[in-house]
């Protein structure tokens, strides 16, 4: 997992060279040289700052978001359902935001100025929570004992918590499309080490969370759940802090590239020059027929001509009234397009399908992190014989635990094995790589319905003595039977989330890389919203059903067990889905997204297969 430095004779530096330019003023050519140093690549130089920027600012939200659930549940005295939709609104509604952090980067402020910003906003957005829990006007009173009277926070309570989530999502609508584009800047794309610099920073990303992550649901989360919730939300805010200062001193030796302009302005110009000539009949080679022009100046490399979606090949159609200027683009940009344009326009159509198998996939691990939080609460948490319990969201931690011990092997074992037979740099494609992790969803989604069957059965036979604090029984089954299910969703997140970003970010054009970034994260905001409404549909559809209702405020009540087997079925479906069209998926070099038989021989890396 080590981040390689870059091979060239400037300890990471890339030597400033002059680039000659064409400059056009009032129409005409004025072929000119202007002096542009190229960027200095710092690589590994410039990562303490950035995964320090990462590591303390994933500390601070993943330390105030990972114990929400019991926060509004025990603080503000929100019933289950209403916390579990209230979070799922909330992570939807952050992580859509994503991809007008990543317009606004991409168009006007550039990665860096937006990651500065938005740390900024997070930091707010932390103190806020944690003046909630400080301020005692700022909370309702404590449930009585035994689950009696509880009083339900106010307007002006819930509207200032509201607050504190709006500032932590225009915090989280900077960071997150733009952290992994920016810390890949860092590192030249077009020398060998640059490249190896890129991939292994992806894998050093998801450590760092995960790192992050650990350390939030264990010493954090035992502080907040067992000493004090104003002492243990001030710390995440304190990492925020942290977070703000770490960046902003490497200032001096980021790589910060500046936008271009809106990429999408581009797409829509094709969407809509497609929709005005779509009756024009397409030449029999479009490859050689349609309007082909790239900017000297872009940072996009050049796409071969692809067979899908082939009805926006219309846009690059050159007709008798369309113009070309005299630096050979297209006069009206609005009137016809090139085929450099269309291309990039297909990647991103053909991304679609891809994203939208990853929707369940995050369904599926959301459920690992929201209902297993409830199963733990009403399981026997006590280290053997000790009075000692393990806070209930700790347990997640067994599923970043598999992630983080799974990612080294992975990357400096079985990757050298596999690449060795067949001769991928990845060792297996990007898309044969998220498919593993889709597929282990089902299997921890299929062993979590039997392992709440049991403690639902043992709850009712064999309760442990007292009840939670809205006076549900407990369970005397252990709840380290949790841990199977939740080290398959690790090592799930390890195949499947990384993939993922690493696929988009190769996938995109060049100039869409912050918008390729917010893609994961819209996938798992579109997944909040669906959870959200299967669990509201299924809450009300079996409310008055002969088995009861599956999701009630007491698990024992409920068939959580049967929500989790229906989650089981949508994922069978989402592996079929998303088998057909990985098929179906061309890689942006032309690759096809499925292996042939023919590419498990040894072959040169610049064979049209080679990924």
């Amino acid at each position: 997992m080590g981040v390689e430095m870059e091979d060239n004779k400037h300890g990471g530096e890339s030597p400033a060279k002059a680039e000659k330019t064409t400059t056009v003023m009032n129409g005409h050519d004025e072929s000119s040289v202007i002096e542009e140093p190229a960027p200095k690549y710092r690589g590994i130089k410039a990562m303490p700052f950035i995964i320090g920027n990462e590591t303390f600012e994933k500390l601070g939200a993943i330390g105030t978001l990972s114990n929400l659930l019991v926060y509004l549940t025990t603080v503000f005295n929100l019933k289950h359902i209403t916390a579990a939709n209230l979070l799922n609104v909330f992570n939807g509604t952050t992580n859509f935001a994503t991809i007008l952090g990543a317009f606004i980067c991409d168009t006007y402020l550039g990665r860096y100025k937006t990651l500065g910003i938005s740390t900024v906003n997070s930091f707010l957005g932390l103190m806020m929570i944690a003046l909630t829990a400080a301020v005692k006007s700022l909370h309702p009173p404590r449930c009585t004992k035994g689950g009696g009277e509880c009083v339900e926070p106010t307007r002006g309570q819930m509207g200032f918590l509201l607050c504190g989530f709006a500032m932590l999502t225009v915090g989280a609508a900077g960071i997150r499309p733009c952290n992994l584009a920016f810390g890949a800047d860092q590192f030249n794309p077009k020398t060998e080490s640059g490249k190896r610099g890129i991939n292994s920073f992806f894998n050093w990303y998801f450590f760092t969370l995960t790192f992050a992550q650990m350390m939030s649901v264990t010493l954090v989360v035992y502080i907040q759940s067992e000493v004090s919730w104003p002492i243990g939300l001030g710390i995440p805010a304190l990492f925020m802090l942290i977070s703000c200062v770490v960046f902003f001193v490497g200032d001096r030796i980021y790589v910060k590239v500046k936008p271009e302009g809106s990429p999408f302005t581009s797409i829509v110009q094709v969407l809509v020059v497609a929709a005005k000539k779509r009756n024009l009949k397409l030449p029999q080679h479009p490859s050689l027929s349609l309007f082909n022009y790239i900017p000297r100046k872009s940072i996009n490399s050049k796409l071969p001509y692809t067979n899908k979606f082939r009805f926006l090949d219309k846009a690059a159609i050159m007709t008798e009234e369309d113009k070309v200027g005299e630096d050979g683009s297209s006069a009206y940009p609005w009137k016809l397009c090139s085929m450099q344009q269309v291309e990039e326009t297909k990647c991103v159509f053909k991304v679609i399908p891809i994203w939208a198998a990853a929707i369940v996939y995050h369904v599926a691990i959301l459920e690992q992190q929201q209902y297993v939080v409830f199963q733990a609460l009403q399981s026997d948490r006590h280290l053997g014989s000790s009075s000692f319990q393990i806070p209930a969201a700790t347990y997640t931690i067994f599923s970043m635990l598999s992630l983080t011990l799974f990612l080294p092997i992975y990357d400096r074992i079985i990757v050298p094995f596999l690449r060795r037979y067949t001769r991928k740099e990845e060792g297996i494609t990007l898309l044969q790589r998220m498919g593993i992790g889709i597929f282990l969803t089902v299997v921890a989604s299929f062993i979590s319905a039997f392992v709440e069957e049991r403690r639902r059965s043992v709850a009712l036979s064999r309760p442990m003595p007292g009840v939670t604090s809205k006076g549900a029984a407990i369970s005397s089954m252990s709840a380290l039977w949790l841990v199977p299910q939740l080290s398959l969703a690790g090592l799930a997140e390890a195949f499947t989330a990384i993939g993922q970003v690493e696929f988009y970010y190769k996938q995109f054009p060049e100039n869409m890389r912050s918008v390729a970034g917010s893609f994961f994260f819209l996938g798992m905001g579109a997944s909040s919203y669906l959870n959200s409404f299967l669990i509201s549909i299924v809450h009300r559809t079996t409310e008055n059903a002969k088995t009861g209702n599956w999701l009630p405020e007491d698990l024992n009540k409920g068939r959580l067990d049967y929500f989790y087997f229906m989650i089981t079925g949508l994922g069978i479906l989402n592996v079929v889905y998303f088998l057909v069209f990985s098929r179906w998926y061309e890689y942006k070099d032309g690759t096809e997204g499925a292996i042939k038989d023919t590419e498990m021989e040894p072959k040169n890396l610049d064979n049209k297969h080679a990924v």
